[in-house]
């Protein structure tokens, strides 16, 4: 168990990181509109904002969730479809 999540771990790591990346970028970006926003008293414009953007949030995590709800599905069903060769005890 340990070599497969040191495995996955060097593979998605490296592929994760623009991402990481670019979510601190998106927070960094929207914390400065926020703070611009509070300080002209228009909290209306950043309220809508930032519900589009837990809006856009939530949609990728469906997304995701759909994706792996589908991927366990087609795994299921080929482990189903897999014979078992077990050997005759006589």
């Amino acid at each position: 168990m340990n070599r497969i999540r040191n495995l996955l771990a060097a593979l998605l790591l490296p592929m994760l990181l623009p991402v990481q990346l670019a979510m601190s970028v998106l927070v960094h970006y929207r914390l400065g509109r926020a703070r611009a926003a509070r300080a002209a008293g228009d909290r209306g414009a950043i309220t809508i904002e930032l519900a589009l953007a837990v809006v856009g949030l939530v949609v990728v995590a469906g997304i995701i969730v759909g994706v792996l709800y589908s991927l366990a599905g087609k795994v299921k069903n080929k482990v189903n479809d897999t014979p078992i060769d077990v050997p005759n005890p006589t």
